[in-house]
Protein backbone atom coordinates (compact mmCIF):
# COMPACT_ATOMS: atom_id res chain seq x y z
CA UNK A 1 0.00 0.00 0.00
CA UNK A 2 1.12 3.67 -0.56
CA UNK A 3 -0.03 7.45 -0.90
CA UNK A 4 0.46 8.90 -4.35
CA UNK A 5 1.70 12.72 -4.98
CA UNK A 6 2.25 15.24 -7.24
CA UNK A 7 4.02 18.11 -7.32
CA UNK A 8 3.49 20.85 -10.02
CA UNK A 9 3.09 18.63 -12.35
CA UNK A 10 2.68 19.34 -16.19
CA UNK A 11 1.88 17.81 -19.20
CA UNK A 12 2.83 19.33 -22.68
CA UNK A 13 1.29 18.22 -25.87
CA UNK A 14 3.40 20.70 -28.54
CA UNK A 15 2.50 24.18 -27.24
CA UNK A 16 -0.55 22.64 -25.71
CA UNK A 17 -0.72 22.22 -21.69
CA UNK A 18 -3.07 19.85 -21.20
CA UNK A 19 -1.96 19.21 -17.25
CA UNK A 20 -1.08 22.93 -16.06
CA UNK A 21 1.21 22.56 -12.23
CA UNK A 22 -1.43 20.40 -10.24
CA UNK A 23 -0.34 19.37 -6.88
CA UNK A 24 -2.33 16.47 -5.01
CA UNK A 25 -1.85 14.58 -2.21
CA UNK A 26 -3.85 10.61 -2.09
CA UNK A 27 -3.00 9.60 1.58
CA UNK A 28 -2.56 5.19 1.78
CA UNK A 29 -6.04 3.47 1.48
CA UNK A 30 -7.65 6.66 0.27
CA UNK A 31 -10.01 6.23 -2.64
CA UNK A 32 -9.98 9.34 -4.76
CA UNK A 33 -12.05 9.90 -7.85
CA UNK A 34 -10.62 12.84 -10.46
CA UNK A 35 -13.71 13.92 -12.56
CA UNK A 36 -14.30 17.03 -14.77
CA UNK A 37 -15.95 17.34 -18.78
CA UNK A 38 -13.97 16.16 -21.51
CA UNK A 39 -10.31 17.76 -21.88
CA UNK A 40 -10.25 18.40 -18.15
CA UNK A 41 -6.74 16.78 -18.21
CA UNK A 42 -8.30 13.50 -15.77
CA UNK A 43 -7.47 10.62 -18.39
CA UNK A 44 -3.67 12.40 -18.94
CA UNK A 45 -2.91 13.04 -15.10
CA UNK A 46 -3.78 9.19 -14.09
CA UNK A 47 -1.80 8.38 -17.35
CA UNK A 48 1.03 10.03 -16.08
CA UNK A 49 0.71 8.18 -12.23
CA UNK A 50 0.60 4.94 -14.10
CA UNK A 51 4.06 6.09 -16.56
CA UNK A 52 1.71 5.87 -19.62
CA UNK A 53 2.57 9.51 -20.29
CA UNK A 54 6.00 11.22 -19.71
CA UNK A 55 5.27 13.96 -17.40
CA UNK A 56 6.30 17.39 -19.04
CA UNK A 57 7.15 18.59 -15.76
CA UNK A 58 7.09 17.89 -11.97
CA UNK A 59 7.51 15.00 -9.87
CA UNK A 60 5.16 11.88 -8.95
CA UNK A 61 5.84 10.14 -5.92
CA UNK A 62 4.60 7.11 -5.17
CA UNK A 63 5.00 5.49 -1.56
CA UNK A 64 7.64 8.43 -1.30
CA UNK A 65 9.51 6.95 -3.70
CA UNK A 66 9.91 9.68 -7.02
CA UNK A 67 8.50 7.80 -10.19
CA UNK A 68 9.34 10.18 -13.08
CA UNK A 69 11.58 7.46 -14.96
CA UNK A 70 10.27 4.40 -13.57
CA UNK A 71 8.79 2.26 -16.35
CA UNK A 72 4.85 0.85 -15.60
CA UNK A 73 5.71 -2.40 -14.81
CA UNK A 74 8.06 -1.55 -11.92
CA UNK A 75 5.71 1.15 -10.05
CA UNK A 76 3.60 -1.48 -8.57
CA UNK A 77 0.26 -0.03 -10.30
CA UNK A 78 -2.99 -1.98 -11.81
CA UNK A 79 -5.07 -0.48 -13.99
CA UNK A 80 -8.75 -1.02 -14.97
CA UNK A 81 -9.46 0.43 -18.43
CA UNK A 82 -12.57 1.57 -20.17
CA UNK A 83 -12.21 -1.20 -22.95
CA UNK A 84 -11.58 -4.55 -20.74
CA UNK A 85 -8.81 -5.22 -22.46
CA UNK A 86 -8.88 -9.03 -21.92
CA UNK A 87 -7.37 -11.66 -23.62
CA UNK A 88 -9.98 -13.15 -26.51
CA UNK A 89 -8.23 -16.67 -26.20
CA UNK A 90 -7.75 -17.11 -22.90
CA UNK A 91 -10.44 -18.49 -20.15
CA UNK A 92 -11.21 -15.67 -17.53
CA UNK A 93 -8.83 -17.56 -14.73
CA UNK A 94 -6.17 -17.35 -17.29
CA UNK A 95 -7.08 -13.96 -17.51
CA UNK A 96 -6.93 -12.88 -14.37
CA UNK A 97 -3.54 -14.63 -13.47
CA UNK A 98 -1.73 -13.68 -16.80
CA UNK A 99 0.67 -10.62 -14.58
CA UNK A 100 1.35 -13.49 -12.07
CA UNK A 101 2.40 -16.05 -14.39
CA UNK A 102 4.70 -13.76 -15.85
CA UNK A 103 6.39 -12.76 -13.22
CA UNK A 104 6.64 -16.83 -12.58
CA UNK A 105 4.45 -16.80 -9.34
CA UNK A 106 4.17 -20.54 -7.65
CA UNK A 107 0.57 -22.02 -8.91
CA UNK A 108 -0.33 -22.83 -6.09
CA UNK A 109 -0.27 -19.24 -5.19
CA UNK A 110 -1.28 -17.88 -8.58
CA UNK A 111 -4.64 -20.39 -7.64
CA UNK A 112 -4.97 -19.23 -4.19
CA UNK A 113 -5.33 -15.71 -5.50
CA UNK A 114 -7.46 -15.91 -8.05
CA UNK A 115 -9.86 -18.03 -6.11
CA UNK A 116 -10.50 -15.48 -3.11
CA UNK A 117 -10.72 -12.52 -6.23
CA UNK A 118 -13.26 -14.83 -7.76
CA UNK A 119 -14.86 -15.31 -5.01
CA UNK A 120 -14.93 -11.20 -3.74
CA UNK A 121 -16.04 -10.54 -7.59
CA UNK A 122 -18.82 -13.11 -7.41
CA UNK A 123 -17.64 -14.86 -10.64
CA UNK A 124 -16.43 -18.13 -9.38
CA UNK A 125 -18.75 -19.78 -11.62
CA UNK A 126 -17.48 -18.34 -14.63
CA UNK A 127 -13.70 -18.95 -14.47
CA UNK A 128 -13.75 -21.29 -17.40
CA UNK A 129 -15.16 -18.81 -19.77
CA UNK A 130 -13.79 -17.21 -22.49
CA UNK A 131 -14.44 -13.24 -22.83
CA UNK A 132 -16.71 -13.77 -25.50
CA UNK A 133 -19.22 -15.60 -23.18
CA UNK A 134 -19.93 -13.11 -21.15
CA UNK A 135 -21.72 -9.74 -20.45
CA UNK A 136 -20.12 -6.68 -20.09
CA UNK A 137 -20.61 -6.77 -16.39
CA UNK A 138 -18.92 -9.69 -15.79
CA UNK A 139 -16.31 -8.37 -18.16
CA UNK A 140 -15.72 -5.49 -16.13
CA UNK A 141 -15.52 -7.89 -12.74
CA UNK A 142 -12.09 -10.03 -14.52
CA UNK A 143 -10.76 -6.78 -15.52
CA UNK A 144 -11.06 -5.87 -11.66
CA UNK A 145 -10.39 -9.64 -10.69
CA UNK A 146 -6.68 -9.53 -13.16
CA UNK A 147 -5.98 -6.29 -11.26
CA UNK A 148 -6.81 -7.27 -7.36
CA UNK A 149 -4.70 -10.55 -7.74
CA UNK A 150 -1.93 -8.34 -8.41
CA UNK A 151 -1.85 -7.07 -4.92
CA UNK A 152 -0.60 -3.59 -6.17
CA UNK A 153 0.44 -0.33 -4.20
CA UNK A 154 -2.03 1.19 -6.36
CA UNK A 155 -5.48 0.49 -8.33
CA UNK A 156 -5.89 3.15 -11.38
CA UNK A 157 -9.32 3.14 -12.58
CA UNK A 158 -9.90 4.83 -16.08
CA UNK A 159 -13.40 5.09 -16.87
CA UNK A 160 -14.21 1.71 -16.32
CA UNK A 161 -18.01 2.13 -16.43
CA UNK A 162 -18.54 4.24 -19.15
CA UNK A 163 -19.67 1.23 -21.61
CA UNK A 164 -21.99 -0.19 -19.30
CA UNK A 165 -26.22 0.63 -19.32
CA UNK A 166 -27.51 2.86 -16.39
CA UNK A 167 -28.83 0.23 -14.46
CA UNK A 168 -25.05 -1.88 -14.79
CA UNK A 169 -23.49 1.15 -13.98
CA UNK A 170 -25.18 1.19 -10.19
CA UNK A 171 -24.47 -2.08 -9.70
CA UNK A 172 -20.72 -1.53 -10.60
CA UNK A 173 -20.39 1.36 -8.71
CA UNK A 174 -21.49 -0.65 -5.36
CA UNK A 175 -19.54 -3.82 -5.98
CA UNK A 176 -16.12 -1.07 -6.50
CA UNK A 177 -17.05 0.45 -3.37
CA UNK A 178 -17.42 -3.21 -1.75
CA UNK A 179 -14.24 -4.03 -3.20
CA UNK A 180 -12.39 -1.30 -1.77
CA UNK A 181 -14.13 -1.65 1.72
CA UNK A 182 -12.39 -5.07 1.36
CA UNK A 183 -9.22 -4.29 -0.28
CA UNK A 184 -8.30 -1.35 0.92
CA UNK A 185 -5.89 -0.63 -1.82
CA UNK A 186 -4.66 3.15 -2.69
CA UNK A 187 -7.42 4.08 -4.96
CA UNK A 188 -7.09 6.64 -7.93
CA UNK A 189 -10.77 6.52 -10.11
CA UNK A 190 -11.47 9.16 -13.58
CA UNK A 191 -14.58 9.42 -14.69
CA UNK A 192 -16.89 12.46 -16.43
CA UNK A 193 -20.14 11.33 -14.40
CA UNK A 194 -20.34 13.06 -11.16
CA UNK A 195 -22.89 10.79 -9.55
CA UNK A 196 -19.99 8.19 -9.71
CA UNK A 197 -17.70 10.63 -8.20
CA UNK A 198 -20.15 11.68 -5.59
CA UNK A 199 -21.24 8.10 -4.70
CA UNK A 200 -17.58 6.21 -4.59
CA UNK A 201 -15.17 8.64 -3.38
CA UNK A 202 -13.54 9.18 -0.13
CA UNK A 203 -12.55 12.62 -1.85
CA UNK A 204 -13.03 14.35 -5.02
CA UNK A 205 -10.53 16.02 -7.52
CA UNK A 206 -12.80 18.51 -10.04
CA UNK A 207 -10.54 19.26 -12.88
CA UNK A 208 -11.19 22.08 -15.62
CA UNK A 209 -8.70 23.10 -18.60
CA UNK A 210 -5.88 20.81 -16.73
CA UNK A 211 -6.33 22.39 -13.53
CA UNK A 212 -7.81 21.50 -10.24
CA UNK A 213 -10.59 23.41 -9.12
CA UNK A 214 -11.70 22.01 -5.93
CA UNK A 215 -10.58 19.07 -3.59
CA UNK A 216 -12.76 18.24 -1.24
CA UNK A 217 -15.22 15.40 0.14
CA UNK A 218 -18.39 14.99 -1.62
CA UNK A 219 -20.50 16.63 1.16
CA UNK A 220 -17.91 19.75 0.97
CA UNK A 221 -17.99 19.69 -3.08
CA UNK A 222 -21.50 19.72 -3.41
CA UNK A 223 -22.56 22.24 0.00
CA UNK A 224 -19.45 24.38 -0.02
CA UNK A 225 -18.80 24.74 -3.71
CA UNK A 226 -15.46 27.33 -4.26
CA UNK A 227 -16.68 28.19 -7.88
CA UNK A 228 -19.45 28.55 -10.04
CA UNK A 229 -17.64 25.48 -12.34
CA UNK A 230 -17.51 23.09 -8.94
CA UNK A 231 -20.83 24.08 -8.02
CA UNK A 232 -22.79 23.41 -11.32
CA UNK A 233 -20.78 20.44 -12.16
CA UNK A 234 -21.55 18.77 -8.95
CA UNK A 235 -25.16 17.43 -8.76
CA UNK A 236 -28.28 16.71 -11.06
CA UNK A 237 -30.04 18.74 -11.62
CA UNK A 238 -27.07 21.47 -11.52
CA UNK A 239 -27.16 24.40 -9.27
CA UNK A 240 -29.80 27.14 -10.31
CA UNK A 241 -27.78 31.04 -11.03
CA UNK A 242 -29.76 33.85 -11.15
CA UNK A 243 -28.11 37.39 -11.36
CA UNK A 244 -29.25 39.57 -8.53
CA UNK A 245 -28.01 42.35 -6.09
CA UNK A 246 -27.81 43.14 -2.40
CA UNK A 247 -29.96 46.55 -1.38
CA UNK A 248 -30.54 47.76 2.33
CA UNK A 249 -33.75 48.23 3.42
CA UNK A 250 -35.62 49.87 6.80
CA UNK A 251 -32.46 47.63 8.27
CA UNK A 252 -32.25 44.35 6.83
CA UNK A 253 -30.61 43.13 3.51
CA UNK A 254 -32.52 41.94 0.75
CA UNK A 255 -31.70 39.83 -2.06
CA UNK A 256 -33.37 41.58 -5.09
CA UNK A 257 -33.66 39.49 -8.41
CA UNK A 258 -36.25 41.58 -10.29
CA UNK A 259 -38.03 44.78 -10.03
CA UNK A 260 -40.63 43.30 -8.10
CA UNK A 261 -38.86 40.39 -6.70
CA UNK A 262 -36.54 41.00 -3.35
CA UNK A 263 -36.33 38.23 -0.49
CA UNK A 264 -34.91 39.35 2.95
CA UNK A 265 -31.66 37.34 3.75
CA UNK A 266 -32.31 35.04 6.82
CA UNK A 267 -29.89 36.41 9.67
CA UNK A 268 -26.71 34.04 8.87
CA UNK A 269 -27.15 35.08 5.69
CA UNK A 270 -27.29 38.73 6.09
CA UNK A 271 -23.95 38.38 8.88
CA UNK A 272 -22.31 36.67 5.88
CA UNK A 273 -22.56 39.33 3.25
CA UNK A 274 -23.38 42.67 5.09
CA UNK A 275 -19.92 43.32 4.05
CA UNK A 276 -20.10 43.03 0.25
CA UNK A 277 -20.43 46.02 -2.20
CA UNK A 278 -24.15 46.94 -2.97
CA UNK A 279 -22.85 47.65 -6.13
CA UNK A 280 -21.07 44.28 -7.07
CA UNK A 281 -22.49 42.03 -9.95
CA UNK A 282 -23.82 38.88 -8.27
CA UNK A 283 -25.24 35.73 -8.78
CA UNK A 284 -27.66 33.97 -6.46
CA UNK A 285 -27.00 30.13 -6.30
CA UNK A 286 -29.84 27.88 -5.33
CA UNK A 287 -30.12 24.07 -5.77
CA UNK A 288 -32.91 22.65 -6.98
CA UNK A 289 -34.19 20.84 -3.83
CA UNK A 290 -34.03 24.18 -2.03
CA UNK A 291 -37.08 25.62 -4.62
CA UNK A 292 -39.94 24.27 -3.61
CA UNK A 293 -43.88 24.34 -3.18
CA UNK A 294 -45.29 27.11 -0.76
CA UNK A 295 -46.22 25.61 2.36
CA UNK A 296 -48.07 27.34 5.20
CA UNK A 297 -45.91 28.02 8.55
CA UNK A 298 -42.55 27.59 6.70
CA UNK A 299 -39.32 28.11 8.96
CA UNK A 300 -37.47 31.16 8.79
CA UNK A 301 -35.73 31.96 5.39
CA UNK A 302 -37.74 30.01 3.48
CA UNK A 303 -39.91 32.75 1.64
CA UNK A 304 -42.66 32.35 -0.64
CA UNK A 305 -43.11 33.79 -4.21
CA UNK A 306 -45.03 33.06 -7.26
CA UNK A 307 -43.80 31.25 -10.65
CA UNK A 308 -45.49 30.47 -13.77
CA UNK A 309 -43.93 27.07 -15.16
CA UNK A 310 -42.35 26.74 -18.83
CA UNK A 311 -41.64 23.22 -18.50
CA UNK A 312 -42.39 19.75 -16.04
CA UNK A 313 -40.82 16.89 -15.44
CA UNK A 314 -42.59 14.24 -13.40
CA UNK A 315 -39.91 12.01 -12.03
CA UNK A 316 -42.23 9.49 -9.60
CA UNK A 317 -41.22 10.42 -5.98
CA UNK A 318 -41.02 13.89 -7.25
CA UNK A 319 -42.20 16.74 -10.38
CA UNK A 320 -39.00 18.87 -11.49
CA UNK A 321 -40.67 22.28 -12.54
CA UNK A 322 -38.64 25.03 -14.66
CA UNK A 323 -39.36 28.71 -15.00
CA UNK A 324 -37.76 32.09 -15.73
CA UNK A 325 -36.43 34.27 -13.91
CA UNK A 326 -34.64 37.48 -15.36
CA UNK A 327 -33.67 35.27 -18.50
CA UNK A 328 -32.73 32.65 -16.30
CA UNK A 329 -34.30 29.60 -15.99
CA UNK A 330 -34.64 27.95 -12.73
CA UNK A 331 -35.11 24.47 -11.82
CA UNK A 332 -37.23 23.46 -8.79
CA UNK A 333 -38.16 20.48 -6.85
CA UNK A 334 -41.65 19.58 -5.89
CA UNK A 335 -44.40 17.31 -4.72
CA UNK A 336 -45.70 14.91 -7.26
CA UNK A 337 -49.23 16.39 -6.02
CA UNK A 338 -48.44 19.69 -5.83
CA UNK A 339 -50.36 20.15 -9.12
CA UNK A 340 -47.30 21.89 -10.99
CA UNK A 341 -48.76 21.31 -14.66
CA UNK A 342 -46.99 23.34 -18.05
CA UNK A 343 -48.10 26.68 -18.88
CA UNK A 344 -49.91 27.27 -15.05
CA UNK A 345 -49.30 29.57 -12.16
CA UNK A 346 -47.29 28.26 -9.02
CA UNK A 347 -46.83 29.34 -5.60
CA UNK A 348 -43.29 28.44 -5.05
CA UNK A 349 -40.85 29.42 -2.19
CA UNK A 350 -37.15 29.87 -2.35
CA UNK A 351 -34.99 28.44 0.84
CA UNK A 352 -32.21 31.20 1.42
CA UNK A 353 -30.79 29.13 4.27
CA UNK A 354 -29.06 27.20 2.01
CA UNK A 355 -28.57 30.08 -0.87
CA UNK A 356 -25.12 30.84 -2.13
CA UNK A 357 -23.43 34.19 -3.64
CA UNK A 358 -20.97 34.45 -6.27
CA UNK A 359 -19.17 36.82 -8.31
CA UNK A 360 -20.61 37.54 -11.42
CA UNK A 361 -17.08 38.13 -13.04
CA UNK A 362 -14.62 35.64 -11.22
CA UNK A 363 -17.35 33.14 -10.82
CA UNK A 364 -15.95 32.73 -7.20
CA UNK A 365 -18.55 31.78 -4.32
CA UNK A 366 -18.33 34.60 -1.67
Amino acid sequence: MADVTLRKVVKRYDDVEAVRGIDLDIADHEFVVLVGPSGCGKSTTLRMIAGLEDISDGDIMIGGDVVNDVPPKDRDIAMVFQNYALYPHMTVAENMSFGLRLKHYPKAEIKSRVTEAARMLDITDLIDRKPKQLSGGQRQRVAMGRAIVRNPKVFLFDEPLSNLDAKLRVQMRIEIKKVHQKVRTTTVYVTHDQVEAMTLADRVVVMNHGRIEQIGTPNELYHKPATRFVASFIGSPAMNFVPCRLEDVAGKLNVRLTDRLAFPLPPARAARYGSLPRTDKLLLGIRPEHVMEARPHAEPGIEPFDAVLDVTEPMGMETLVYFTLEGSQVCGRVNPNAGAQDGSPLRLAVDLNNMHLLNEVTGAVL
